[in-house]
């Protein structure tokens, strides 16, 4: 299998070198996401919402790979705050309570924007492998 390029269409991608997700192997390598609402441009203030809408782009991005949310086997959530761990991994057990990944929460000084309170990676096999 070769390997494939999983664009948004956003033009950073290609300006900062990197894809939305990277097919190799039967593997489904997705970049850090956060949390806008790509409908309206906009990011929720509250880091739980933040959360699901990342699951949404995780979902449809592993979907357009090949893939699902019940593939994943890594998951990596960064947060700007520790406060925001226990509403973030609430989430995250909603998604992942029966498929349970490898996982791991990192508390860091902060992601590219302000607004932005969480980012979650994850690596997800594809559904045929």
């Amino acid at each position: 299998m070769t390997r494939r390029l999983i664009s948004t269409g956003s033009p950073f991608e290609r300006s900062f070198g990197y894809s939305r997700a990277v097919v190799d192997g039967d593997l489904v390598f997705v970049s850090g996401t956060t949390g806008y609402d790509y409908v309206t441009m906009a990011m929720p203030d509250d880091v739980a919402e933040q959360a699901r809408n990342i699951f949404g782009t995780l979902e449809a991005v592993l979907e357009e790979a090949g893939s699902s949310l019940s593939q994943v086997v890594r998951a990596q959530y960064f947060v700007t705050d520790r406060s925001y761990c226990e509403p973030v991994l609430s989430v995250c057990g909603e998604v992942f309570s029966e498929i349970r990944p490898a996982a791991g929460i990192y508390v860091i000084a902060g992601l590219l924007k302000p607004e932005m309170k969480v980012e979650i990676e994850v690596t997800a096999r594809l559904a045929s492998g």
